[in-house]
């Protein structure tokens, strides 16, 4: 099934538009990850935070809009955060069948879950509202051959999965044991250094690829790449 990209900016999806400056932390999150991806030869990575309502699947949404854009590359996003999966509505995606229906065995394949976004190179598999039990999925033979398929993809191909908070449930280091890395979302004056030190011991082995600061507000003294205050008209000057 095909979507657009239609309102997705109203729903701050800003990744696809390389030429609107809101897209610009994300394309620069883009670069890094695709270096650690090609340098380790990574396939599925994810991305997780400590605890809920950080931004974490905001940054899911936009990251893999931005690595969407790049030649040669098919992107396909996965929402396992199942007990509270919010990427069909950040994609104004509709319906009722998703990734947890298919861990359940009530549907073969992944096909009728399967969403490509219309002239990107995109595809997206929802999780919709369910009372299924997440951790047993997660841990299914069917996620472990979801895993394997993965793998079996072209090597242009990268698979950037949206997982649960850490802290939240197990679903999440269930899930680290069978990704290759995951980056960790953290938002400014919510999110602990504690809460980032246990999340990583949590996690481990699985390698964190970096954090990313969510909703940061200020500026760093003498930061000349702009991330500080006064310097976002520059920006959209140069992106205008």
């Amino acid at each position: 099934m095909k979507v657009t990209t239609a309102g997705l900016l109203d729903n701050h999806i800003y990744g696809f538009n390389s030429r609107d400056q809101r897209s610009r932390p994300f394309n620069l999150l883009r670069s890094q990850v695709l270096k650690a991806v090609r340098a380790n030869k990574w396939q599925v990575i994810g991305i997780t935070s400590a605890t809920p309502r950080v931004g974490k699947s905001f940054i899911a949404s936009n990251l893999a809009a931005a690595v969407a854009r790049t030649p040669g590359l098919h992107t396909y996003l996965f929402d396992f955060d199942l007990r509270r999966s919010t990427l069909a509505e950040n994609f104004n995606l509709e319906g009722d069948i998703g990734i947890a229906d298919y861990l359940d065995g009530q549907i073969p394949n992944l096909a009728p879950v399967a969403r490509d976004i219309e002239d990107e190179h995109l595809t997206i598999f929802p999780s919709f509202s369910n009372q299924l039990h997440s951790a047993e999925l997660l841990a299914s033979a069917r996620m472990d051959q979801l895993i394997a398929e993965m793998r079996r993809l072209p090597e242009n191909s990268l698979c950037i999965c949206d997982l649960p908070p850490a802290f939240a449930n197990d679903d999440a280091a269930i899930m680290a044991q069978k990704i290759d890395a995951y980056v960790l979302v953290v938002e400014e004056g919510t999110t602990t250094r504690k809460q980032v030190r246990d999340t990583i011991s949590l996690l481990t082995p699985t390698p964190c690829i970096g954090t990313v600061l969510n909703r940061y507000q200020g500026g760093l003294i003498g930061d000349d790449y702009g991330y500080g205050y006064g310097q976002s008209q520059k920006y959209a000057e140069y992106y205008s």
